[in-house]
């Protein structure tokens, strides 16, 4: 009989319980709905922490388990967020124009309502025109679809062309990089529809809901990226638990090997690199309303650096590793950049945590690469007493009763 998910890894059953105390630890002390010794602001940032995590789950299945160091995959974060915020931004002006012609002695009409929110948003930028890519801005459930379509159609082209040319390894992982730094240069420029440098921003304010306060809007969204982290953990575990799951490891490990066998090699890297992007976008559209501002900067080279620098500091291969690490380093960045601790005066150098930060990250993460090449999450192997099987040069095999066999299920 063939066991579910939780019967096969007992681990997502342990991941689900500690996030759903985690989450109403987080409710009952928010100010909102709790005591009110978590704060509003605190709230958010735990919020922008589990899509985070979540973006640093997408990572680990296509790098830690496929073995593709992508280094452009906040780009499809970001192109989430651009998607959700036209809306936000597009509705709640809406709001506001409206309103504002309500006081005139004749009706607005549409032409005019529209010609009013075109005018507000890209007045910043010279323009008083809605560009082509805001068509759809009007309509949350296709702009909701746009934030699947959108990330995963660029995904699909960019990895059909280059796994279809078999680019590997480092190759790869700068033409990702190239790919994210075209597209940011591009909407840094006021012509390309999305405000350029300014980017858009008031996206915590939700259309409709001018009456809630930011302290109970800040607790639905840190539930709904528990929910998106729950719901992704439990998939994903899935993917990797199965057949699939091995195949993806294979090809990580031996990728000729497994061409030879005759599976479809740049099919499952496809649809890995595809579901992957998608699943950051879902990310990024509940990460921005958050962070209430979004621009091209989001997208530069180093915030995907930085996704890889976080699974491999929790230990790639480990779903719950990547979660461990993406909170350890945005926890760990709010409480240095928030000014929260103290400098540290040597006399000759001033070493003030802002601006160290960064290279506190880099140290740490030397470390673990040095030290702990399995990350945060491999510790618990320890602690657990789990060990790789010991092969003794020879490779692993099937047979009945071998010592291959044996050393594999340990």
């Amino acid at each position: 009989m063939k066991q579910g998910i939780l019967a096969r890894n007992p681990s997502v059953l342990i991941f689900l319980a500690l996030l759903a105390l985690f989450t109403l630890i987080v409710t009952f002390g928010s100010e909102a709905y709790g005591a009110g010794f978590v704060s509003t602001s605190f709230v958010k940032t735990l919020g922008k922490t589990l899509c985070l995590c979540l973006a640093a789950l997408a990572m680990d299945l296509i790098w830690g388990y496929a073995g593709i160091l992508s280094l452009g995959h906040m780009a499809f974060f970001a192109l989430g967020g651009y998607l959700i915020g036209m809306w936000l931004m597009y509705a709640r002006t809406e709001e506001i124009v409206v309103a504002a012609l309500a006081q005139d002695a004749l009706p607005a009409t549409a032409e005019e309502i529209r010609q009013g929110i075109a005018t507000q948003i890209f007045g910043v930028v010279g323009s008083s025109d809605l560009p082509l890519v805001w068509s759809f801005a009007y309509s949350l459930p296709i702009q909701l679809a746009l934030v699947i379509l959108v990330p995963g159609l660029l995904a699909l082209i960019f990895g059909w062309l280059a796994f279809r040319a078999r680019v590997t390894g480092v190759y790869l992982s700068i033409l990702t990089q190239a790919m994210t730094l075209a597209l940011a240069l591009y909407l840094f420029q006021n012509d390309s529809g999305l405000r350029g440098n300014n980017g858009l921003s008031g996206l915590q304010n939700l259309p409709g809901l001018g009456d809630v306060g930011q302290d109970q809007l800040s607790v639905w969204f840190f539930w709904t990226s528990a929910l998106a982290l729950a719901g992704a953990y439990i998939v994903l575990s899935g993917v990797v638990g199965g057949k699939f799951g091995s195949v993806i490891r294979a090809i990580r490990d031996d990728e000729a090997r497994v061409r030879f066998l005759g599976y479809s090699v740049e099919s499952y890297k496809l649809f890995i690199f595809t579901l992957t992007a998608v699943i950051c976008a879902i990310a990024g559209v509940l990460y921005y309303p958050q962070a209430g501002i979004i621009n091209p900067a989001e997208l530069a080279p180093i915030a995907s650096i930085y996704l890889a620098v976080w699974v491999a500091i929790g230990g790639r291969g480990r779903l719950y590793g990547a979660v461990i690490g993406a909170a350890f380093v945005s926890l760990m960045s709010s409480l240095f950049t928030g000014g929260r601790v103290p400098a540290i005066d040597l006399g000759i150098l001033r070493i003030d945590w802002v601006d160290w930060w960064q290279v506190l990250l880099g140290v740490v993460f030397v470390l673990v690469t040095l030290f702990a090449p399995k990350g945060i999450g491999g510790l618990f192997d320890l602690a657990l007493h789990r060990r790789s099987p010991d092969r003794k040069g020879a490779p692993l095999g099937p047979e009945d009763g071998s010592l291959q066999e044996k050393e594999a299920l340990e």
